[in-house]
């Protein structure tokens, strides 16, 4: 899945970044709510993690600008803050949870799919389309009763495709959602795990459709 972090605090999201993309996540890291604004404009995110205080400002304008465009991205606040008070005002301009620091890295990890699962996400239970199951949890791809352990990038490309079957990927879309901005990659490198993905569903009934100039999308019978 792909993450926001909003954190000004560089080892902190150092440590952040390394724990989830061990788990396989794609992180993109702002250190301020400037660069944050201009990366939830221009990607898709599954989780939002944000801190309070910024060097341009307080945490919550961003949350309380993003809840009034509409955007329905669960968010998890990280704060110093203890008091009752600043909980529950967090959690009324619209996060989904809060973690107060210092907080164990396990505990974040959990948080994180206890919300996705509350918002009906990909964790919540098995995916099954076709004569194929997926699990992104296991990440394991099941077909015809023969399991494949799927490597992170390929499991997080399926992630995508199997969650909206019918719909069309452009490349580029695809390269957003798998990897960082700070990954020096082109397009090229989706239509490798493409071809991987392929020879996994081999004797399925789900398929990866190229449409040429625009993208791909997953069908199946």
């Amino acid at each position: 899945m792909k993450f926001l972090l909003i954190e000004d605090n560089i080892q902190l999201a150092h440590a952040i970044c390394s724990r989830m993309g061990l788990d396989g996540h794609v992180i993109d890291h702002a250190e301020t709510i400037t660069d944050a604004c201009a990366y939830s404009e221009t990607n898709d995110y599954d989780l939002i993690l944000l801190d309070i205080m910024l060097p341009d400002g307080d945490g919550r304008d961003f949350l309380t600008a993003h809840r009034d465009g509409h955007k329905s991205t669960p968010v998890i606040v990280l704060t110093a803050r203890s008091q009752v008070s600043d909980r529950i005002s967090i959690l009324d301009l619209g996060a989904d949870d809060y973690m107060t620091k210092p907080f164990d890295h396990a505990e974040l990890e959990a948080r994180c799919r206890a919300v996705l699962r509350r918002r009906g996400g990909p964790l919540q239970t098995v995916k099954r389309i076709g004569n194929v199951a997926f699990d992104p949890v296991a990440g394991t791809l099941i077909v015809a009763d023969e399991t494949v352990q799927l490597r992170n990038r390929e499991l997080r490309l399926l992630e995508v495709l199997i969650n909206a079957p019918g719909q069309i990927f452009a490349k580029q879309k695809l390269v957003d959602r798998l990897f960082s901005y700070d990954d020096n990659v082109s397009e090229n490198a989706v239509e490798v795990y493409i071809a991987r993905l392929r020879k996994h569903l081999l004797g399925s009934t789900v398929q990866i459709t190229t449409l040429r100039g625009l993208g791909y999308r997953l069908d199946y019978d």
